[in-house]
């Protein structure tokens, strides 16, 4: 295991299996639909559990009042409640809240359709728990909350980094490197586009114990050394990284999915999510790249030893992934 990777590993691994990290939140939606002027129907989709005791739950302006009964279905991981509303004011200019997105670090996305056609929407974060509702939102809006949708989905993910560092520890740096990073970007954005566009459909369960078990054997590939044999992920661990990148492709469209599409805006919108997932991917390449270099320069770099225990640690938190996912998709059949 080269000294290059050491400080990079040992300095990131303990964010990634910290509890906050253990367990992705795939982010809310608020949609709101105006039927005519004053009235509209709301539908809210949030994960069915969460990782703290408080609840993410929207706020409409005071001067909105339920006219229907709330009405709730599972979707997959989710829950989706929908019930109709009568404003006094506006909805325009109007401040829209979600609750709990802080202490929980998760995300909402806020769309407003208006009776015309037109939508207005919005990303809230615990930095920005409000949406002040806009005029009809532009290209400009669509590629900006989706850009950073999909950043924050990478960079929240533990399992899809710990998949990166895998591949960086395999395929080293250079060329390699490049080849590796470039087919997981292909295979990914592959299933990303079907998925989310619906021609792709399978088990959600399913699909993120195929994740977990993706992290698995890479690790598996790394505890084996350099020195044991010309192993075929070692040889090609591009051709892994597109394999692989199918499944994490498929993991990325669930939460664009749970997010929704804008309509009319649907290839900007999918084009926005995937750049934002690159320039994440490539935010924590850079990251990984510079902690190595400064490890290299310190005392701690001249212990081999060092060098697994990144290996090790990756290892055991795809295991558990791979048990605690596989129960869960036990349970669904």
């Amino acid at each position: 295991m080269g000294s290059f990777w050491r400080g990079m590993c040992l300095s990131v691994l303990w964010v990634l299996a910290s509890p906050a990290f253990g367990h992705k939140l795939a982010p809310s939606l608020l949609e709101i639909h105006e039927t005519a002027p004053g009235e509209y129907d709301v539908s809210w989709k949030t994960p069915r559990f969460s990782p703290t005791p408080t609840p993410i739950v929207p706020r409409l302006p005071e001067s909105c009042r339920d006219t229907g009964a709330h009405s709730a279905v599972y979707e997959g991981t989710g829950v989706r409640v929908r019930w109709s509303v009568s404003c006094r004011d506006p909805l325009a200019g109007a401040l829209l809240q979600v609750d709990g997105l802080a202490e929980n670090q998760s995300a909402a996305l806020v769309r407003v359709e208006w009776v015309a056609g037109s939508v207005s929407q919005g990303l809230l974060n615990g930095s920005q728990p409000g949406f002040r509702v806009p005029e009809p939102a532009g290209p400009f809006k669509v590629v900006s909350d989706y850009a950073r949708l999909g950043i924050g989905h990478i960079l929240g993910g533990a399992d899809h980094l710990l998949f990166v560092l895998g591949l960086l520890l395999l395929a080293g740096s250079g060329r390699q490197l490049v080849f590796t990073i470039t087919a997981f970007t292909a295979g990914h954005s592959v299933t990303l586009a079907l998925a989310a566009l619906g021609v792709l459909r399978y088990p959600v369960d399913l699909v993120e114990f195929g994740i977990s078990l993706s992290i698995l054997v890479v690790a598996v590939e790394l505890g084996r050394g350099a020195s044991d044999g010309a192993h075929i992920l070692r040889r090609f661990p591009w051709g892994a990284a597109a394999l692989f990148g199918l499944l994490h492709g498929m993991g990325f469209a669930g939460a664009l999915r749970d997010a929704g599409l804008p309509d009319g805006d649907i290839p900007l919108a999918l084009l926005s999510f995937n750049a934002g997932i690159e320039l994440g991917q490539l935010a924590f390449v850079g990251a990984a790249m510079l902690l190595a270099a400064l490890f290299r320069r310190t005392p701690l770099a001249r212990h081999a030893w060092l060098g697994w225990v990144p290996v090790y640690l990756i290892g055991v938190l795809s295991a558990y992934w791979c048990i605690e996912r596989g129960l869960s998709a036990l349970a669904t059949f």
